[in-house]
């Protein structure tokens, strides 16, 4: 399967060097067919964007279709967006590797193709952003930055921003329900870390909660948290301090439902509890400049059932504090 280039219209430009914008700065690369094409363009500590605008695995999961729609949907703003404020040197490389269109395959098909194209650009260096599509592309992220990490003497750590723990069994076919289970199932006995920030009670079963605290997982509850009347990142810090300890490698994974419906509507299944983007960015800002965090996924997005655009606006917010926040491009 091959990376189809993205549409050039998104670069956005207002042809001003006194007002540059992301679309001035992004390379966007022709049809990838192999991960050695993709690992020859690529370059070290260099940000690597590709969309997935395929939604199965929501539909198989019951969830609301749409996602298909949202790595167009998100870079439009990502590529309207100014370099951060602090962003003074012209070191930053972007590079827009398109979309894994699923035209080809089963989505387990997909997925292992997807695995192979993160990993090329992880093993060149480069940090990888992916841009569902739903969140069985999870696992995606996860498989090759786990591969990646024991490849290179690192304990892989995992970090979901979720509502849900999207931890169940495959017996029923691959979903968006499945990413971690999958995951936990294939690297858990070579040893991982692996926390779940966000998680909403009436989202999820006690049987897949004990499973994965069975396996070593942390999960944070989106009403213990809350509870404690603390900041976000006050208690995550506390939750998980041994983790922040260096600056090992980690994968952080956005399913965007973990934002409440006031400022996320536009997901395959939203609710008016969840995180708010103030205490979202503390938190993620926390994480990421403490941690050397190579991978990044947002998923879920789903363009029509969104309202002003903001569901894909947050994601495309996300995506630059990420770029800017990570120590690379400054």
């Amino acid at each position: 399967m091959k990376l189809t280039p993205t549409d050039r219209e998104l670069f956005f430009s207002r042809q001003d060097p006194q007002d540059p914008r992301l679309g001035d700065r992004v390379r966007g690369l022709g049809v990838v067919s192999t991960p050695d094409e993709l690992s020859k363009v690529v370059t070290k500590n260099s940000y690597v964007l590709c969309g997935y605008p395929d939604d199965e695995g929501i539909r198989v999961n019951g969830g609301r279709p749409g996602a298909a729609q949202a790595p167009r949907a998100i870079r439009r703003p990502l590529y309207k967006m100014t370099p951060a404020l602090s962003f003074t040197s012209g070191s930053l490389e972007l590079f827009d590797a398109g979309d894994l269109l699923p035209t080809g395959g089963d989505l387990a098909a997909r997925h292992a193709a997807a695995v192979t194209f993160a990993r090329a650009a992880l093993d060149k260096g480069a940090r990888w952003i992916a841009l569902g599509g739903g969140h069985d592309y999870g696992f995606s992220e996860a498989d090759a930055y786990c591969e990646w990490a024991l490849a290179n003497g690192h304990r892989p750590l995992i970090i979901n921003f979720d509502a849900h723990l999207d931890v169940r069994s495959t017996e029923k076919g691959l979903s968006s329900g499945t990413p971690f289970f999958r995951m936990i199932e294939k690297h858990h006995a070579r040893g991982l870390d692996f926390v779940e920030i966000g998680i909403q009670s009436q989202c999820n079963s006690r049987a897949h909660v004990d499973w994965l605290q069975e396996r070593g997982g942390r999960i944070i509850l989106l009403d213990d948290w809350l509870a404690s009347g603390e900041a976000l990142e006050t208690y995550v810090t506390r939750e998980i301090e041994d983790l922040l300890i260096r600056p090992r490698p980690a994968f952080i994974s956005v399913d965007i439902d973990a934002f409440s419906s006031a400022v996320a509507p536009g997901c395959s299944q939203s609710w008016a509890t969840g995180l708010m983007p103030r205490e979202f960015f503390a938190t993620f800002e926390l994480i990421v400049t403490r941690l050397d965090v190579r991978a990044l996924g947002l998923y879920e997005v789903s363009p029509p059932l969104d309202q002003d655009d903001r569901t894909s606006k947050l994601a495309a917010q996300i995506a630059h504090r990420y770029i800017f926040a990570t120590g690379t491009s400054k």
